[in-house]
């Protein structure tokens, strides 16, 4: 890494006490308590001294003149790119994670608001979960369920785990061969098209079953024009209390609401996998005192949407990090199993 490179290896495990350190106590942090931590092994003096270069160099920043050093956002950078990654996860939030994802079932919209509910509870943030698009889904299945001699349920599932249904009714009888014919016909011509190929479908007007065709297609292109962004929220309140100054919060709550925002910043940002932006990165003035950790989440290998955890940037990196890689890697294999779309 290159901000590895600036620092030699005493600097850097200063640096990350000094990170570590504030992160728990959210206060300046002076050269004594550096030196008492047990992964630095130089007197208060060397510490003083390098710190004083940290700051320098822009690693660490000195609210007051009598005061400790707080990391700069060039700090909790380096602190960040140091993690080993997703290994650190408590045994508390290993045995939450397990336990949820045992227990989970339904249809998708439901497990993702709880998915949200879970990521907020064991980061004690802000957590946020968007579904695809569903103009950039697929259609995997189409199944038509005749309820009566004139009423046909079409089922659609998309390759992002969404499922719609909606309901028809048809001038005449029809019988189970009538729609079974009629589900093979749609499903040949609308599996593996994007939500603008269904639109543009023209089915086949051969045939007896046709009518019923037709219908089916217009019930399915009517359930996807209804489908909306999934965009789920939960752990406002931890906000409050992340941020001393009012107008932090009030600007940060705003963000949260604004879903066109949250879900054009959360695209932007998973493209590179597992990500964490730390205050100016995110590109939101609103959030530049906040760190976010994003990762997509797929279905049967295919993207299906992300999970975000936002909270201040002394938010505690290593186990937030790692309980969203562990939540988007379960919350991929449940979908992937198709166990969120039953029901």
């Amino acid at each position: 890494m290159s901000q590895d490179a600036q620092l030699d290896q005493r600097k850097a495990a200063i640096l990350r006490a000094v990170v570590q350190q504030y992160i728990e106590t959210a206060q300046p942090v002076g050269s004594t308590t550096v030196a008492a931590r047990p992964d630095v092994a130089v007197s208060s003096a060397t510490v003083r001294n390098e710190m004083t270069l940290l700051e320098r160099e822009g690693f660490l920043a000195q609210p007051h003149t009598s005061a400790g050093r707080v990391p700069t956002e060039k700090g909790y950078r380096f602190f960040v790119d140091g993690l080993s990654g997703a290994d650190r996860l408590s045994p508390t939030n290993v045995r939450a994670v397990r336990d949820f994802f045992a227990s989970a079932h339904g249809e998708l919209e439901s497990m993702l608001r709880e998915t949200t509910r879970l990521l907020s509870t064991l980061t004690h943030s802000a957590a946020v979960v968007v579904g695809e698009q569903p103009e950039a889904a697929t259609v995997r299945s189409v199944q038509l369920v005749d309820l009566s001699s004139r009423t046909v349920l079409a089922v659609v599932v998309l390759s992002n785990g969404v499922v719609l249904k909606r309901s028809f009714d048809l001038a005449d009888d029809v019988d189970a061969d009538d729609v079974a014919a009629a589900q093979a016909e749609v499903s040949e011509g609308l599996v593996g098209r994007e939500l603008a190929g269904v639109v543009a479908w023209s089915p086949p007007t051969r045939g007896p079953e046709s009518l019923l065709v037709a219908a089916a297609g217009a019930a399915v292109r009517a359930a996807l024009a209804e489908a909306g962004q999934q965009v789920f929220v939960d752990g406002a309140a931890h906000v409050a209390g992340s941020f001393e100054a009012r107008e932090t919060v009030e600007q940060v709550l705003l963000v949260l609401e604004q879903q066109f925002v949250v879900v054009s910043l959360l695209r932007e940002l998973i493209d590179g996998g597992l990500t964490v932006a730390i205050g100016s990165e995110t590109g939101v003035a609103p959030l530049a005192d906040c760190a976010l950790v994003v990762a997509p989440y797929s279905a049967g290998g295919e993207p299906a949407g992300a999970i975000a955890v936002l909270g201040p940037t002394r938010m505690d990196y290593a186990e937030t990090v790692s309980t969203v890689s562990v939540v988007s890697e379960r919350l991929s294999r449940m979908l992937t199993d198709g166990r969120s779309t039953e029901g």
